[in-house]
């Protein structure tokens, strides 16, 4: 399946990740949903990005998921898109999503644990961005 693989640009590695955590637990709901989509619209490094792409990305990780190498292979083409120094936005972005709908499930936590693995997130960067992400979305 690597030869089909298509490329992404930083920013479709950002948007990879975003759907990885929102289909992990296999309902992506609309409170995440739209969580990709503001962040989209409103982050800075989204300025330039053409929003078009949102859904050919998100076929692109689906279709992995449903791979058996296919975590492997998404993280793969994330690190190879998205610059070392934007490890930590996509893990923000990440945990904005999981943390969009009010509460974590057992695979989102899960999949963000893996991305904290795989991008080498510091553990203590990780709980300052998982806290904020927390008290982000937190409601009366």
């Amino acid at each position: 399946m690597t030869a089909e693989l298509p490329s992404f640009s930083p920013c479709d590695a950002l948007v990879a990740v975003m759907v990885a955590v929102s289909a992990s637990d296999e309902t992506m709901r609309t409170s995440e949903l739209v969580a990709i989509q503001r962040n989209v619209d409103h982050a800075p490094v989204f300025a330039d990005y053409d929003e078009s792409r949102i859904r050919a990305v998100s076929q692109t990780v689906i279709s992995l998921f449903e791979d058996e190498d296919g975590l492997d292979a998404l993280f793969g083409l994330v690190r190879d898109a998205l610059p070392e120094k934007m490890y930590e936005t996509a893990y923000a972005l990440a945990c904005d999503v999981a943390a969009a709908d009010g509460r974590l499930y057992e695979n989102e936590i899960e999949m963000l644990a893996e991305i904290r693995d795989q991008m080498s997130i510091a553990r203590l960067h990780a709980a300052a961005i998982e806290l904020s992400a927390q008290v982000r979305h937190r409601v009366l």
